[in-house]
């Protein structure tokens, strides 16, 4: 499965209080926790890239290297952008960043891998099975 060397994803999210910094408990501020901006790095090259695979199969994360470079606020909107730099065989990695109106708030490299979605269960079960 090839994905298209230009593929770009973008998305918007608004900063709510399930991600802010006290709620997921990296910090005591109220703005865009770090862990909360990479979930949604990952997420926004996830679901556009599962458009272009074929329904059995799902992408999973493997690397995450991000900077977290400027805050963003409670009730702001923020967009999140990524690109493929590079795919080896099932494994795709991606160009990630972050904004909040003109200030990039993070970048960096999230690594993705292509997976039989069913396959992944199946072996999992396995593993649970085999202790």
């Amino acid at each position: 499965m090839t994905i298209p060397r230009e593929f770009e994803a973008e998305d918007s999210y608004l900063v709510e209080e399930q991600y802010t910094a006290p709620h997921v408990g990296s910090g005591d501020i109220a703005v865009l926790a770090t862990p909360s901006m990479i979930m949604m790095m990952e997420r926004t090259v996830r679901l556009a890239v599962e458009k272009l695979l074929p329904e059995e199969y799902t992408t999973v994360g493997t690397e995450v290297c991000v900077k977290h470079l400027a805050a963003a606020p409670l009730g702001e909107k923020i967009r999140v952008k990524g690109k493929l730099l590079e795919q080896d065989g099932r494994k795709l990695k991606f160009h990630v960043e972050a904004w909040w109106k003109d200030v990039k708030i993070g970048e960096g490299t999230h690594e993705r891998f292509i997976v039989h979605r069913q396959r992944f269960i199946d072996r999992l079960k396995k593993k649970l099975q085999d202790g």
